[in-house]
């Protein structure tokens, strides 16, 4: 199980100090908390993605190239990279190039976003945003895994005899997380792929999540993948931890009340009841991250949000230390105890490596339609309803 950080690259002014930092400074504070990742031995890195203040969180392959420009081990990845107003094309260049400078850490989380701006923004229309998300997918996988495209679709430009450069790393496509708070479409999509599904796992109540995970597993067997529990699924989640759960609520809470995403609205305490965030001690935050296999079953990715709402650099830092030291060790073990046999692990471009040296059929993830570059819309639809 992989275990690590993702941020939305907020630029939030401090509500202790009133101090709202320079773009400049919380780009710097960025990479500074991606080294400090890995130094606290944890797995993966994301980062969002934004073209709009107060978010630093636009060009997301840049970041991710700097950053792996300066460590060795932790794994890159998006959280999301914006499938329906990126072009596909651009998206496998980029993403095939970063997987080269950084010898495979790289993975990517695709998603629809949370700006509804965005669309108009790229020359997209927002009511087309999950036929966006389908098409572009399935002209993306195409391009991936094919040497020379030929497609035609609804949302851009033919292709013919197109060669996307560079190629995958070692011939393996970076591994795609697709990621939805509230789309069952999309759930449908990951399996239909036989992709991995991330459920950010922070606004709604766990009964929801519940019914994405299961929705995504069942259809992930449908299609052929595996069996439920062999379906690849990760978890977002926000905590903030002190070494005593008083400490953690006092400091925590100006921070809450007047985050842009959910201030001045439900009080710490309903919120903390009714969704996964978790404000308290280390040991707090362990026994509510194992709860999580309660709904989800076991899991292979556990991603927690640290630095959102305005919480300067040092205090994250220092969250940091208490998630790499005291929390992660015991939920590394943990988990691993409970999880039942056959639950495969975490994919990494190794494993990808020798699963395709292995003769795998490619066919079993559901490859688009060659003539049209689109997969089964019509099932895909049609399945996120069953």
């Amino acid at each position: 199980m992989q275990f690590g950080i993702f941020t939305v690259g907020d630029v939030t002014t401090d509500p202790t100090t009133g101090k709202t930092p320079t773009e400049n400074e919380r780009i710097k504070a960025t990479i500074a908390i991606a080294k400090k990742a890995e130094e606290v031995g944890l797995d993966v890195f994301a980062t969002g993605e934004h073209h709009n203040p107060p978010f630093i969180a636009s060009a997301p392959t840049t970041t991710l190239a700097y950053i792996g420009a300066q460590t060795e081990r932790i794994i890159l990845s998006t959280a999301t990279t914006l499938i329906t107003t990126t072009d596909p094309v651009l998206i496998a260049e980029n993403y095939a190039k970063l997987q080269h400078l950084v010898d495979g850490r790289l993975d990517l989380t695709l998603g629809r976003g949370n700006t509804g701006p965005v669309y108009p923004w790229f020359g997209k229309d927002i009511r087309q945003g999950i036929n966006l998300a389908i098409e572009n997918y399935a002209l993306l996988h195409q391009l991936w895994s094919e040497d020379v495209v030929n497609w035609k679709g609804r949302f851009r430009t033919p292709l013919q005899g197109f060669t996307s450069t560079p190629r995958p790393l070692d011939g393996v496509a970076p591994f795609v997380w697709h990621g939805s708070i509230r789309s069952p479409e999309i759930a449908e999509q990951a399996a239909y792929y036989g992709d991995g599904f991330f459920h950010n796992h922070i606004f709604w109540p766990p009964e929801h999540t519940q019914q994405m995970v299961e929705l995504y597993r069942r259809r992930f067997a449908h299609y052929g993948h595996g069996t439920e529990e062999q379906a690849i699924v990760g978890l977002g989640g926000q905590v903030f931890m002190r070494k005593n759960s008083q400490d953690a609520i006092r400091e925590f809470r100006p921070y809450f009340d007047n985050a842009p995403v959910y201030g001045h609205g439900p009080s710490l305490e309903d919120f903390m009841a009714q969704t996964p965030l978790t404000v308290g001690s280390p040991q707090q935050v362990i026994d509510r991250t194992l709860s999580f296999r309660d709904y989800v079953g076991d899991y292979q990715r556990q991603l927690f949000l640290m630095d959102h709402a305005g919480l300067p650099l040092k205090t994250v830092l220092e969250q940091l230390d208490l998630l790499g030291e005291e929390v992660v060790p015991v939920l590394r073990k943990e988990f691993a105890a409970l999880r039942k046999p056959g639950v495969p692990d975490a994919p990494t471009h190794a494993s990808l490596v020798a699963a395709a040296g292995g003769g795998h059929d490619s066919t079993v993830y559901g490859e688009p339609d060659a003539a049209t570059g689109t997969s089964d819309r019509d099932e895909i639809s049609a399945g996120a309803q069953r």
